[in-house]
């Protein structure tokens, strides 16, 4: 592995010991490029004139508008080489990967990069800044060229003029990896923040696997604020994970982009378990005849979390399939929200889609809200959505009690049941393993 110097943040002007402000001026961090700077200045001119989000857009229906505080953080600060060992000790989520990268609060930590093999077929596996400066061209291309549809604009703004950290995968025609690429983003200190980004691009017939692991160092407030774009050329098949943990203080925003191309398939999961509030937004657009998106999620909530769920389905061209399932498991006093759509564009016809959100409610005081939706602007479709909301069932708990199993062990184990089922669609044993692991470990907290 090759580690990065742990150097001072450049955009960082430190004030005592503390770092600006995230909404100062000072605070805008430097890129490899002029141009890529311009576009970040530009950016920064439209998050300061996209309004605030307001409960009257129906897009941000439910949700706690209250948690949307972004004044109170700061830029990303580095971290010191002390706690940077540790860092990397702790991120190793598979025991063998294609190609692992770590930050932590945007500062680059350790870069794993590809076999000489994978290099020779032409695969790149690289920090964003190094993309940006070494491949202007592809990046261009690429690079958030999906707006954001579904009311985090602001957000996405935000993170485009602060971004300086991610992993950008470059998958040539026909190369196809079998280990799993890795990458690790971490959040440190009191009011930090972090704005990772993930880029995928699978050209025609290549395929390859990314895990995203987002989490915290401690139990500090702060904020993430994050986007990923996945591009599927023609035959091409992408499989997408990530999995956030971060502490119960942080606030945090995704927004997920999906381009899939003729006869391509995307698989994504998200698994989520950490934050106080997190909002998703996840749009897959079926752009080529044969491509299909399968969308995963798992949320597991208590105490007074939040998870905010919007989704959209948009088929472009005709034969093409989508099928989303989405399964939250709620106790304590916890909420989500889930409002998704399904898109059929003019001339999509023979589409075939799908939209399954499950909430089981542990505690009589959870919340589920679900607003699933059909706009179908072609003629011989099949699409049908539905959300479901129930609490476990008396018979399957008085079976395990019946049996001596404790009641708190009797439901953890029908909620892994519940939540099988979408670990089982991503077909990758070992991956879903590993998140089988995290949720167990979750539980295992709840009770201590």
């Amino acid at each position: 592995m090759t580690t990065a110097t742990l150097e001072s943040d450049p955009a960082g002007k430190a004030v005592g010991n503390q770092q600006p402000l995230l909404l100062e001026a000072g605070a805008v961090t430097t890129s490899s490029t002029p141009a890529f700077r311009e576009e970040q200045a530009a950016a920064w001119g439209r998050f300061k004139e996209v309004p605030m989000p307001v409960r009257t857009d129906e897009r941000w229906r439910f949700a706690n508008l209250k948690a949307i505080q972004l004044d109170a953080y700061r830029a990303p600060a580095p971290v010191d080489a002390e706690l940077a060992r540790t860092l990397l000790d702790r991120s190793r989520e598979m025991e063998a990967v294609a190609g692992r990268l770590v930050f932590a609060n945007d500062q680059l930590l350790a870069h794993e990069p590809v076999s000489e093999a994978l290099r020779a077929k032409g695969v790149l596996w690289l920090p964003l800044e190094r993309a940006v400066a070494e491949h202007p061209e592809l990046m261009a291309r690429h690079f958030m060229r999906e707006g954001a549809v579904l009311g985090s604009q602001k957000f996405a703004e935000l993170h485009r003029a602060r971004v300086r950290a991610g992993s950008v995968l470059y998958v040539p025609r026909g190369v196809e990896v079998e280990l799993p690429f890795e990458a690790h983003h971490w959040l440190c200190g009191e009011a930090g923040s972090a704005f990772p980004h993930t880029l995928i691009i699978a050209e025609e017939r290549s395929r390859v696997t990314l895990v995203d692991v987002l989490r915290s160092a401690g139990e500090d407030a702060g904020m993430v604020c994050g986007v990923n774009d996945l591009w599927l050329g023609a035959g091409a098949q992408v499989t997408y994970v990530s999995v956030q943990d971060w502490s119960r203080r942080v606030a945090g925003w995704q927004v997920n982009a999906t381009v899939v191309g003729r006869d391509a398939r995307a698989t994504a999961l998200a698994l989520q378990l950490g934050g106080a509030h997190v909002r998703s937004e996840n749009v897959s657009r079926l752009r080529g005849q044969g491509g299909r998106s399968d969308m995963l999620a798992i949320c597991v909530a208590d105490g007074s979390q939040e998870f905010d769920q919007r989704t959209l389905q948009v088929h472009e061209v005709e034969h093409t399939s989508s099928d989303l399932l989405f399964k939250n498991a709620l106790d304590d006093k916890a909420r989500t929200i889930f409002a998704g759509l399904i898109r059929v564009d003019s001339g999509a016809h023979k589409t075939d889609a799908y939209q399954k959100v499950r909430n089981l409610l542990l505690s009589d005081e959870a919340e589920a809200n679900s607003a699933p939706g059909l706009e179908i602007e072609a003629d011989d479709v099949r699409c049908t959505h539905g959300a479901t909301t129930g609490q476990i069932e008396a018979e399957e708990l008085f079976y395990l009690l019946s049996r001596g199993i404790p009641l708190r062990q009797a439901q953890r184990l029908i909620v892994n049941g519940f939540l099988h089922e979408v670990i089982e669609r991503l077909g990758a044993p070992c991956i879903g393993e590993k998140l089988a692991d995290r949720v167990q470990a979750k539980f295992e907290a709840e009770r201590r």
